[in-house]
């Protein structure tokens, strides 16, 4: 695959253009930053270079990190897609949010959407990519949940297939040249004629949103399906038009597509960026990179060949680290300090008090949001808070629940099993369990994990042990 030319010489200049890091954010509209969230799917903490990926190059990304700040203890909302953009949303994590795991649910009419509170702030909002938390016909559709226009996938099935026969633009089906034979309800399926490539036409519609916004205040959420298999297509579920410049490695095919997604994942930040360049825009714009959870091991992919997971242990579907723990990347050039790492621990439900304190729009927020905004930190200024901690419930394969405070973590899935306790300090890859030795620590963390869990009537933990 071919890296664009420009990419380099347009980040460089804008990068000359910008202004010092300053010590505090203005209020005024003119220092407001555009929002740019790429969120991707099922891409692991070690698939970046900049994280410590060693056969998959993703210098466009690492550029983004070592210009801007990059996260090491950030976390998804849910170790599976649909929680987890729920979460991202509605800046409740899965002990109070109404999605609380996969399915066919919908967000409510009366829900608050980070999109609504940024549209409440005076800016333009658009999503690209995959929803999967409001379905076709239903309020939770996103031009019903705060989202100018949309343009993807609104069922997380659909999303499977790269090469689908339709995406949905606003509320409307557009058909494309793709030919699914036995095509789902949903359009899930295996393409027998490949012509559109869903992850092209998503990009290519964020960046003519950029060009129509270029002049106001805007959000656009990139929610790229990349590097998620088509589990409908078996080991041919790893699908991309191209798995260059990996096309020659001794490689089994899944792991080369593999490759070739994250390689085009990167391809397209960097033309995002050098949109924002071109546009004159990029030094008033905050961009941010993140996953939705932890590395998958489906259609023939298996995390371990690329260590996808890094240092961690587990993978999508596990509440330790590696099915939660993600990259953040976040950029602003010109008022975000570069070459930085932060430990601040935050996860997605933190991110929309962030973008509604740098927007000025925190006067929306609902009052009953989890998340803490982690703006101080971006900025590099003192006073950050700390959160007081991190809670999961997942209710696939027998359930359970996690929670993490400060360096302390405790784990129990299943939720029949004993609750499980790591210092994350001295064992990031939770291998020794201090249960035993510290049964005071164990019970105030499992003690919060109760207190963090309000029952849902959609979604059951089952009972523990």
């Amino acid at each position: 695959m071919q890296y664009p030319s420009t990419t380099s010489a347009c980040w460089i200049a804008a990068l000359l253009l910008g202004s010092p890091a300053s010590s505090a954010i203005a209020r005024d509209e003119p220092t407001r930053p555009n929002i740019v969230l790429m969120v991707v799917d099922d891409l692991g903490y070690g698939d970046l270079g900049c994280y410590g990926q060693e056969q998959i190059q993703t210098p466009s990304l690492d550029r983004l990190a070592a210009e801007g700040v990059r996260f090491t203890r950030f976390y998804s909302g849910s170790t599976v897609c649909a929680p987890s953009r729920a979460v991202l949303m509605t800046g409740l994590h899965t002990g109070h949010c109404e999605i609380r795991g996969n399915g066919k649910q919908n967000l409510k009419a009366e829900t608050v959407t980070l999109a609504e509170v940024l549209a409440e702030g005076g800016y333009a909002t658009g999503l690209f990519g995959k929803w999967g938390i409001g379905h076709e016909g239903s309020e939770g559709v996103p031009t019903r949940q705060g989202f100018d226009t949309f343009f993807g996938y609104l069922d997380q099935h659909h999303a499977h297939n790269h090469y689908p026969s339709f995406l949905i633009r606003d509320e409307e089906r557009v058909a494309l040249r793709n030919v699914v034979p036995n095509e789902g309800k949903h359009g899930q399926g295996e393409a027998t004629e490949k012509i559109d490539y869903s992850h092209d036409l998503i990009t290519d519609a964020a960046l003519e949103f950029v060009d129509e916004h270029a002049q106001e205040s805007f959000f656009a959420m990139v929610a790229w399906t990349l590097p998620h298999a088509n589990n409908e297509a078996g080991r041919r579920g790893m699908e991309v038009p191209s798995d260059s410049p990996y096309a020659e490695r001794d490689w089994p095919a899944p792991e080369r597509g593999f490759a070739g997604m994250v390689a085009r994942i990167d391809r397209d930040v960097g033309r995002i960026v050098d949109r924002l360049a071109e546009r004159g825009i990029l030094e008033r714009t905050l961009l941010l990179f993140t996953s939705d959870n932890g590395p998958h091991n489906e259609s023939g992919h298996r995390a371990a060949f690329f260590d996808s997971n890094g240092p961690l242990r587990g993978t999508k579907r596990d509440l330790t680290e590696g099915g939660i723990r993600v990259p953040l990347i976040a950029s602003w050039p010109g008022t975000i300090r570069g070459g930085r790492d932060t430990a601040h621990a935050a996860a997605f439900w933190d991110l929309m008090p962030t973008l509604a304190e740098l927007a000025g729009a925190g006067e929306h927020l609902p009052a009953n949001v989890d998340g803490l905004s982690f703006a101080p930190t971006l900025l590099g200024e003192s006073g950050q808070r700390p959160a007081p901690y991190q809670y999961w419930a997942f209710y696939e394969r027998g359930g359970g629940q996690a929670l993490c405070r400060g360096r302390w973590k405790v784990v129990q899935q299943p939720i029949a099993s004993a609750p499980r306790l790591y210092d994350l300090e001295a064992d990031i890859g939770e291998s020794d369990d201090l249960a035993g030795q510290r049964p005071e620590l164990l019970a105030e963390l499992v003690g919060l994990m109760e207190e963090a869990y309000t029952p849902s009537p959609r979604w059951k933990l089952p009972t523990a042990r």
